[in-house]
Formats: structure tokens, C-alpha cells, sequence
């Protein structure tokens, strides 16, 4: 009816459809603040000192003159405030110049580390990553709880910490500088949740803010029929003045539709080879 069209979304602004549209991916962004909110109110923020207990002989550390004692401040533009970081941010360069600050005694030194290279196997996949060469001192992991409003403003750190991480990630795999074997789907993310699960509440929470976090990334991308996809048709009606035809929209769905097939069928097919079940399928027929 003429009533229910003034109201259907395409009867909107293009503004309101954009928003719309937007708010599937925001929503995702805000589930995962959402619960790191409540894990750093009511458990706490996970939290190891930066400081280092033991340096790994012949290791990168060691080359680059780091000395037990030495507390991490800051690696490139990141202020360090926990251990963790660490480990995060040179697990992600392996084999590239790292411009890193650290206090000894009453002196800010700065030095400069290139992580060794390593290949891991984690969860069925094999990557490589950096490895620097140190280990933090003495000390048991300790959970710091905050207020509320403190503990929603690190939630929205950590969430955007996450959010660059696994752009920069994914960056790395298309620039060849990481395998694309190490894209993971359903499969894969079926056996780490009972990884997780294993490892305790904390982790699952975090795992779960991290497959939010995904989720919104991945309908952000500029593909059609996704989100992303959406909001570029958006900005070109925008910019043109009129909507995109129907002709050329249907060819991009149709486009979008075939390459997420694509990719689905790419991560599942790691998946299996990963986790070997390929092999085992092999065995049984030969």
C-alpha cells in the first residue's frame, strides 16, 4: 500500500538508509565493548608488568642489548602498559625493525630489535610470527577490576587495540608478507571456542568480543552484498545524485554473492586441511 511504501526503507533519506545499514556492523563493535566492560568490572583486565625477567642467549633481545630489569615503555608509536602487549606486537613483525623504549634503573633507553622469525602451529594453522626473546619476571597474572566508566573507556581501547591488530593482520596477508592459510572459518573457530572454553571464562570473553569485532570488520568491507558494500553504493549516489541503476546493482550482487561463496569455500577448505581431516578422508580411500 501507498502507506507502507512511505515507510519502507527505500522510502528513507540516504542518510537514514546509510545509518541504517551502519548500525549492523556498529552493533558488533559495541557487544564487544559491551562485554569487556563487564569482564574489567566485575572479574578484571587481565594484567602481567612489563617489565623483563629473562633474556632467551643468542635471541634478538640479546642482540639488540636488552638487559634483565629493562621495562618496556613504549614499542613504535604504542605506549606499552602491560606485558601483553608486548608479546602481541612483536608476535605480529617477524623480521621487521621495531623502535623500542625501555627504563633501566632511572635511564630511558632507546633500542632498536628486529624479532626473529618462527614458524608456530596454533590451532591446526601454521604461521610465522616474531619472537623477541624475552620473558617477564616473576608473578602471577593479576586481574585489576575498574568502575564502570573505567572499565568501559579500556573496553573501547582494547576493542579499537583488536580492531588494529587484526587489520594489520590481514594487511600481511595481502601483501604476502603472512600465507593465507592462516584464514580461518567456521571450522577452525568451532575448535578454538572449546579451546577457550577449556581455558576458562575469561578467555571465552575475550575470544567472543574478538569474533564480534570480526563479524563487524568483515560487513564493513567494501564488497556488495555486504554492509560495506552497501555504504560505497551509498557514496556513489551521494555523489552522483541518483541511485545506482538496477542493472549494475544486480550484476554487483551477484559479483559479491559468487566471491564470499568463494571465500567461504577458500576458509573451509583450510580448515580441513589444516585440521587434517583432508588427510584422514585420503587415508580411507586409498
Amino acid at each position: 500500500t501507498k502507506a507502507e511504501e512511505e515507510v519502507s526503507f527505500y522510502a528513507k533519506t540516504l542518510g537514514q538508509r546509510a545509518w541504517i545499514v551502519f548500525a549492523g556492523p556498529l552493533a558488533n563493535f559495541l557487544f564487544a565493548i559491551l562485554i569487556l566492560a563487564g569482564l574489567f568490572t566485575f572479574l578484571g583486565q587481565p594484567h602481567t608488568p612489563a617489565d623483563i625477567g629473562k633474556i632467551v642467549p643468542g635471541s634478538a633481545a640479546e642482540r639488540a642489548g636488552f638487559k634483565p630489569g629493562d621495562v618496556f615503555l613504549r614499542i613504535d608509536d604504542v605506549e606499552i602498559q602491560r606485558f601483553e602487549q608486548v608479546r602481541h606486537l612483536v608476535l605480529l613483525a617477524p623480521g621487521r625493525e621495531l623502535k623500542i623504549i625501555v627504563r633501566r634503573g632511572q635511564q630511558e633507553l632507546v633500542l632498536t630489535a628486529i624479532p626473529d622469525v618462527q614458524e608456530e602451529t596454533r590451532f591446526g594453522t601454521t604461521q610465522k610470527i616474531g619472537r623477541l626473546g624475552v620473558s617477564r619476571s616473576g608473578g602471577d597474572m593479576v586481574f585489576i577490576r575498574h568502575d564502570p566508566f573505567t572499565a568501559t573507556w579500556k573496553a573501547v581501547v582494547r576493542t579499537a587495540e583488536m580492531t588494529g591488530s587484526i587489520l594489520d593482520a590481514l594487511g600481511q596477508i595481502i601483501t604476502g608478507k603472512r600465507t593465507a592459510k592462516e584464514l580461518g572459518g567456521p571450522v577452525r573457530i568451532a575448535q578454538i571456542s572449546g579451546d577457550m572454553a577449556q581455558a576458562g571464562l575469561v578467555m571465552v570473553i575475550q575470544f567472543a568480543a574478538i569474533l564480534s569485532i570480526n563479524l563487524g570488520l568483515i560487513n564493513l568491507f567494501p564488497i556488495p552484498l555486504l554492509d560495506g558494500g552497501h555504504l560505497v553504493f551509498y557514496g556513489i549516489e551521494a555523489l552522483r545524485g541518483r541511485p545506482v541503476g538496477e542493472r549494475t546493482m544486480g550484476y554487483s550482487l551477484n559479483f559479491g554473492m559468487a566471491l564470499i561463496l568463494c571465500l567461504t569455500l577458500f576458509v573451509t577448505w583450510n580448515d580441513l586441511v589444516q585440521l587434517r581431516v583432508v588427510e584422514y578422508l585420503m587415508q580411507l580411500v586409498t
